[in-house]
């Protein structure tokens, strides 16, 4: 067997060694050991209990190495998945960090929604409480809140300028709200006959769009605040309605299970999606950032018979979201990995990354090229039933049934 130690080295062990056997009473051990290794009469001082000392420090030590190797192998992982510590990475990388920047507490009852307001830092809540809170994301301050609906208010949304607020609620009625100046109630608009449950502008900002559990979606015009279409064909609750980037197609999804695409213009049907076998609960359109992604993901090769789009994911209580090609009505992609009803679903500004809200109170973030999920992130101690991601400044919003709102700070 090969030395590993220096001959001075050798030395300085056997006399601790010799120290050892002489303190413990082995004599005959000792003895021996003196004169194997030539060893001249008494131990010094210095090398009193020196083999006990080295003997437990250096379990001590191995422990210590093993804790500090976990430790560097989790900051590698980190650092791989493009973690905080680099530095390089751009805003389309960013993804939101836990801890919460701020947890946003004064509703009464559940937080049904919560969008950004597309200038200001401000967020707006809406809750089963009948009231809009808003709020200032940057300082975690409680702005004001708008009261007016009478019942849960079930979805709001900001027009382009960000001057425009429209709610609407259980109580039937949809409002429109002055957000440029004095924060009041401009309109309110009756004509669903049953609860409101998503609404949003189209981009001009001259439409508002609804969807109601009376199975319809109605168009409304903002100026006179009359109903001017109805859009019918669903046969339950229309959950959700989005409208197209370009604003000629409405999206929207129902208790029925399906997706179903419409021709803003005209209020024909231009597709209905069918794969889910649950409630769709909810629909976001994908940006032009994320085409490429997407036609990756759904293994299409970008230099021929790429899908063309315009694409659609949805998000269900069978616990799955779902990439649509809305020009094929094909199903492109399934995600998997929420342990309950999908609630909420952004794009990422950025276009590589899906993040979604869950009643499992996570938020998660998907990796839309590999169609996985890359990151968990423990939101909210009861449902998340809500999510919004800031078009320009790195934050995320969510909302939940613990009554509370969380920013989450992306980097």
């Amino acid at each position: 067997m090969k030395m590993v130690l220096s001959q001075r080295q050798r030395e300085e062990l056997n006399k601790a060694v010799a120290d050892y056997l002489s303190s413990n009473g082995y004599l005959t051990a000792l003895e021996g050991l003196k004169k194997d290794a030539d060893m001249p009469g008494e131990v010094e001082r210095k090398y009193g209990g020196l083999l006990e000392k080295k003997w437990t420090s250096v379990i001590r030590l191995q422990k210590k190495v093993m804790e500090l190797e976990s430790k560097l192998s989790e900051a590698e992982k980190e650092f791989i998945e493009g973690a905080p510590t680099r530095a390089k990475r751009s805003p389309t990388e960013w993804i939101p960090r836990p801890p919460e920047k701020y947890c946003l507490s004064g509703h009464r009852a559940p937080v049904t929604k919560v969008i950004f307001h597309p200038v200001f830092s401000l967020a707006v809540s809406a809750s089963e409480d009948a009231t809009i809170k808003v709020w200032d994301y940057e300082t975690g301050e409680y702005e004001r809140s708008l009261k007016g609906h009478t019942d849960s208010v079930q979805d709001i949304a900001f027009d382009q300028s960000g001057k425009l607020l429209v709610s609407c609620s259980a109580d039937m009625s949809i409002k429109l709200w002055d957000f440029h100046q004095g924060y009041q109630c401009l309109k309110t608009m009756h004509g669903h006959d049953h609860n409101v449950s998503g609404v949003t502008f189209v981009p001009s900002g001259d439409f508002i769009v609804s969807a109601s559990r009376d199975k319809t979606i109605k168009m409304w015009e903002v100026t006179t605040g009359y109903c001017v279409k109805t859009f019918t064909g669903h046969r339950d609750w229309v959950r959700q309605v989005r409208v197209s980037p370009d604003g000629n197609l409405l999206a929207s999804c129902s208790n029925d299970q399906t997706v179903r695409v419409w021709v803003t213009a005209t209020k024909e049907c231009k597709v209905e999606l069918r794969d889910h076998d649950h409630v769709v609960e909810c629909i976001a359109w994908a940006p032009e950032s994320a085409h490429s992604a997407i036609n990756e993901a759904a293994g299409a090769d970008n230099k021929k018979g790429a899908y063309e789009g315009p694409f659609l994911i949805s998000g269900s209580r069978d616990k799955t979201l779902k990439v649509w090609d809305v020009g094929t009505g094909l199903c492109l992609f399934t995600l998997i990995g929420h342990d309950n009803w999908v609630r909420g679903v952004v794009f990422h500004p950025g276009g590589k990354y899906i993040v979604s809200a869950s009643d499992d109170k996570t938020l998660r973030v998907w990796d839309t090229r590999n169609k996985r999920c890359m990151k968990t992130i423990d939101a909210h101690t009861h449902f998340c039933t809500s999510l919004d991601f800031n078009r320009s400044q790195p934050y995320v919003v969510t909302g939940s049934v613990d009554q509370t709102v969380k920013v989450w700070e992306c980097r």
